[in-house]
């Protein structure tokens, strides 16, 4: 409920003004709605017992019709307004909680970036967003609502009918419903919660039979798969069949609510009557108006059923905005040095190192080649650079201040890490560079192609406009490698990090590459991990480990 609340409050900071007015609305509907009813059984009772009485003739008649008349177009046109502020409002609020979560991821550590990478989380978290719309418009302010309609309602009961009927209504109504709804809920949360992530897992599956759908036919299992499809989708089903019943019962509750409650202001109100206590069209207006109070809890039975599905979105979108707040924030200027000092790391979840004792400074300008067999801890030593791998012993510094200390937006522009394995998405070689650089000229664009010997190529295709398939495809292995490293150079970054820059290119290529990339970056500090002399020989210094 935390979380819940958390994201309430961020719903209602963003658009304040126009949910006080929905809750307002909201409030207005309800209570002309029980007043309607209520002052349509009090005229029809009068109306009956002016005729019994021979006094139908002096009736007034016209006062109670134009009331009836005006709470009937008043609640109409209430609800109208009701619905659009709230529903506006709520759209509008989701959209800046969208950027806050992107802004948040924007800035989060790596290792809150990793966490989240891949369709299916980005899936999920879209998902979570949209789940929240309910917070507001069927959890918070139909509470708000219900509480506020029962309490007004309870004044004006013991003002007219009397303190027995309005203490019976108030308390039957709240604590019939807060029984239904605790019971409700306790059956229906975890099953929401089930259903949702069955949802997910139906929706992962048949992406996943979409993407790979030619090597399941080449391979012969396209219809296994499409079963294992099936399953999920029966799993959902099944559970939101079982979510739906719930709700029902949930609704068939609140009906048996409502005629209890109906009944027991019946009888008080007879009994009041018959005492003479009160007039008998008193005591239908005490009824009607008791009977019409159902409808302040039955916008409830949709928030029973959507509870466990919105408090999980709320906890992970929560958990999301919480690392916006814990940034490290520190040193933001670009480094000047780069020292390493009896450097120790290891595996994640280990205490055991994988290299030790790693020791050496580097000025602009300078290239150091780490060199050493697969898996002796050359990409952890450059993931220990840009912050993105713990240190087991030893620090890092650039500029004489730890990794740990500098801010991460400045440590992103000025640390830049190519890793083995980079991703290119669908679109133009133009929108490819434009990642790094959104603002950069296709002349600044040209430049950095013929650093890395992609130039010659796209002039023969469609240049900048080359068109681009997911991951790359169009280029080969070794293109899409160079037009990666591109997007690492166009940066800029003070230091550079290159985890096998070559890899998969014929000597002449790589060649030229590696002198493209220092003869772009000139005053840059670069540290590569590297199999291959070639790349060695074009560095200051090397050191090997393993």
């Amino acid at each position: 409920m935390r979380a819940l609340w958390h994201i309430f409050r961020l719903i209602l900071r963003d658009q304040r003004r126009a949910m006080l007015r929905g809750a307002a609305l909201s409030v207005v509907v309800l209570v002309m709605g029980a007043t309607l009813l209520g002052v349509s059984g009090w005229f029809i009772t009068a109306a009956a017992a002016a005729g019994l009485v021979g006094m139908g003739a002096v009736f007034d008649v016209f006062r109670p019709s134009a009331a009836i008349r005006f709470l009937a177009l008043g609640r109409t046109a209430a609800r109208y307004g009701e619905r659009m502020l709230t529903h506006d409002a709520t759209l509008r609020a989701l959209q800046t909680l969208r950027l806050r979560v992107m802004a948040s991821l924007l800035h989060a550590p790596f290792a809150r970036l990793v966490q989240v990478r891949g369709p299916r989380t980005l899936a999920r978290l879209t998902a979570d967003i949209d789940a929240l719309d309910g917070i507001a418009l069927r959890l918070v302010l139909p509470i708000v609502a219900a509480l506020a309609t029962q309490m007004l309602a309870f004044g004006l009961l013991w003002w007219l009918v009397g303190l027995p009927l309005a203490a019976f209504s108030l308390l039957g109504w709240l604590g019939g419903s807060a029984l239904v709804l605790a019971v409700s809920v306790r059956h229906a949360a975890p099953v929401s919660r089930q259903a949702e992530a069955a949802m997910h897992a139906l929706r992962a599956r048949l992406i996943d039979l979409i993407r790979s759908r030619d090597t399941l036919a080449a391979h012969g299992r396209l219809r296994d798969h499409a079963a294992y499809v099936r399953v999920a989708h029966m799993r959902q089903a099944r559970l939101q069949r079982k979510l739906d019943r719930i709700e029902r019962r949930t609704g068939a509750a609140q009906t048996v609510l409502a005629s209890v409650m109906a009944s027991g202001a019946l009888a008080l109100g007879v009994l009041a009557a018959e005492a003479g206590q009160i007039a008998p069209a008193i005591a239908a207006l005490g009824f009607f108006t008791t009977l019409a109070l159902a409808e302040t809890i039955a916008p409830l039975r949709r928030a029973v059923a959507d509870l466990g599905r919105m408090s999980e979105a709320a906890r992970r979108v929560s958990r999301t905005l919480h690392h916006a707040d814990t940034v490290p924030t520190g040193q933001t200027t670009r480094p000047i040095a780069l020292a390493v000092q009896t450097l120790a790391l290891a595996r994640p979840e280990s205490a055991t190192p994988i290299l030790q004792g790693i020791t050496f400074h580097l000025q602009p300008g300078e290239t150091l080649a780490l060199t050493g067999p697969s898996g002796c801890g050359k990409s952890s030593v450059l993931q220990a650079i840009a912050g993105f791998h713990p240190l087991l012993d030893g620090q890092i510094s650039l500029g004489s201040v730890p990794v740990g200390d500098w801010n991460e937006q400045a440590l992103r522009v000025a640390v830049t890490y190519l890793p083995q394995r980079s991703v290119l998405m669908a679109g133009s070689v133009r929108d490819a560079l434009r990642l790094a650089r959104p603002r950069a000229t296709d002349a600044e664009m040209w430049a950095v192609l013929e650093a890395v010997a992609l130039h010659d190529l796209l002039k023969t295709r469609a240049g900048l406009d080359t068109v681009l398939g997911p991951r790359g495809d169009g280029l080969s292995g070794g293109e899409a490698r160079r037009l990666t490293l591109a997007r690492a150079l166009l940066r800029r970054p003070a230091l550079l990090l290159l985890d096998e820059p070559t890899e998969g290119l014929d000597d002449a290529t790589a060649t030229k590459v590696l002198a493209g990339i220092r003869a772009y970056l000139p005053d840059a500090m670069i540290v590569m991990a590297s199999h291959h002399p070639r790349e060695a020989a074009t560095a200051n210094r090397t050191i090997a480990l393993g």
